[in-house]
């Protein structure tokens, strides 16, 4: 045993060793530096670090699986994002009701989804949407009726996919007898329009080690001049594939080493050229759509934290670009000059004059049409140079979908309440609004039309209704 005196020592110095240890530990947690919140921080879990490791296995997609549906006799098409010219602008002649009963326009189905805001593409009476199933772990594109929304067919592939703030996200393009689709961790798949059969399947992380965007591939599919178009990123800024067989038509280097954003890829006809403009990870590009090689580039629209709006061509070599992060921007008006080998920024918005999270504006009738984020969602009507004619004042819409047709606007707020307005630079003048979604939240996948009938979803249904003016005069109603 220890003489006391000793320790009595021994324990003063481990006392004092204790201290030191405890305020070394505090002032080096002290000066930790804080992290932004990320998705996945808020109990999600954080699948996107191990779905970005090689190697991967080999993905097969499985055999079709046959439902009740048949195809509708409706004839119209809405052949991917934004519609027939991916504008937001449907060229339907069909007439469409001004005013609506109580009860809203008539609802012709709904359907279940899995959460996300994965949107339609529709041709020959078909509907076809990426879904997932959450219980066999794979992503499956359904094909529906558009009559009554039962399934005609169904086929997938298996992948390991949790929710992360939703899980699908993008619209498919149909090319001829081809679905082309893009599911959440960036597989590309062609499918058998009419069968469902797998043509191709691309895995992007295997191929071009595409890195999966934060809230998994919100990048719809391009179809132009026969050529799928699609950005990967990392070891290609971009390709061209030819759609039926999937073979590689060109690829653009990515020396700036540019990753995958959310938006998606944008057509632009200027100076002689052909062009394909997209917002990548370090800014804009302008990419030759004979070759795929690089016109022009600028890294001055970093994008801060995520980047989801189409880049909106405008005549003269303008391009509208827009974001809904950053305090100091909320949107550029670039320029592309004559020769189509140089951009230039012509002018900056802050956020309280324009800008936008999600959702794509809408170039119509020599105006620009958006609904603009700051202050809850206003739809904003500008001039093309960026100057604002209208609000909808206290019509708010969050960070809904929006889409133009026989020149009416359709404006879908978050929770699920659709209002129509006159697509008109004169004013807003709102002619109708409807809840169509009991407990909606989140309302934010794009919309769809086909000779009347629109498609909406929120986060776990998608709904047909029949907005033709038809639908009203049959039952007595009025335009």
């Amino acid at each position: 045993m220890l003489p006391s005196s000793i320790d009595r020592t021994l324990s003063a110095a481990v006392f004092v060793l204790a201290v030191f240890l405890l305020l070394s530990l505090f002032f080096t947690r002290s000066t930790l530096p804080i992290e932004m919140r990320l998705p996945g921080m808020d109990g999600t879990p954080q699948v996107l670090v191990t779905a970005n490791r090689l190697p991967y296995e080999a993905t097969v997609a499985g055999e079709p699986v046959r439902g009740m549906g048949v195809a509708s006799q409706i004839r119209g098409s809405w052949p991917g994002f934004r519609g027939p010219n991916r504008d937001g602008v449907s060229p339907s002649s069909t007439p469409l009701a001004r005013q609506w009963p109580e009860s809203g326009p008539p609802r012709q189905w709904e359907v279940a989804l899995c959460e996300g805001y994965a949107s339609p593409a529709v041709r020959d009476g078909r509907v076809y949407v990426l879904d997932y199933d959450e219980e066999a772990g794979a992503d499956v594109l359904r094909c529906l009726s558009l009559d009554d929304g039962r399934e005609i067919w169904s086929n997938g592939y298996p992948v390991a996919v949790t929710r992360n703030h939703g899980i699908t996200r993008t619209v498919p393009v149909l090319f001829e007898d081809c679905v082309i689709t893009i599911g959440p961790q960036c597989h590309v798949a062609c499918w058998d329009a009419t069968t469902g059969v797998n043509r191709w399947l691309l895995d992007l992380r295997v191929e071009y080690q595409t890195t999966v965007p934060r809230w998994y591939a919100g990048q719809c599919p391009l179809v132009d001049q026969g050529r799928l178009i699609i950005a990967p990123g990392d070891a290609s800024l971009m390709v061209a594939i030819e759609p039926k067989s999937g073979e590689v038509v060109w690829r653009t280097e990515n020396p700036r080493g540019w990753e995958m954003t959310h938006g998606s890829i944008a057509v632009m006809q200027h100076a002689g050229k052909r062009m394909y403009v997209y917002c990548g990870s370090g800014g804009v590009v302008g990419v030759d759509a004979d070759d795929g090689s690089v016109l022009w580039d600028t890294t001055q629209w970093p994008v801060q934290f995520a980047h989801a709006p189409t880049p909106v061509p405008l005549p003269n070599g303008k391009i509208w670009v827009c974001s809904g992060y950053g305090n100091d921007t909320g949107a550029l008006m670039l320029r592309v000059d004559d020769s189509a080998t140089q951009v230039s920024i012509e002018k900056k918005y802050t956020p309280k004059e324009f800008n936008s999270e999600q959702q794509t504006p809408i170039l119509y009738d020599g105006h620009l049409f958006g609904i603009r984020k700051r202050g809850g969602g206003p739809m904003v009507c500008m001039d093309l140079d960026g100057n604002e004619i209208w609000n909808s004042g206290r019509d708010r819409f969050g960070h809904g979908p929006y889409l133009i047709s026989d020149g009416l606007l359709f404006m879908m707020s978050n929770f699920g309440e659709l209002t129509i307005a006159d697509a008109d630079a004169s004013g807003y003048h709102r002619r109708a609004s409807h809840l169509v979604f009991e407990d909606g939240h989140d309302a934010w996948g794009p919309m769809a039309i086909v000779d009347g009938y629109l498609l909406l979803r929120d986060m776990t249904r998608l709904v047909c209704l029949n907005v033709s003016a038809n639908a009203f005069v049959e039952s007595g109603g009025s335009l």
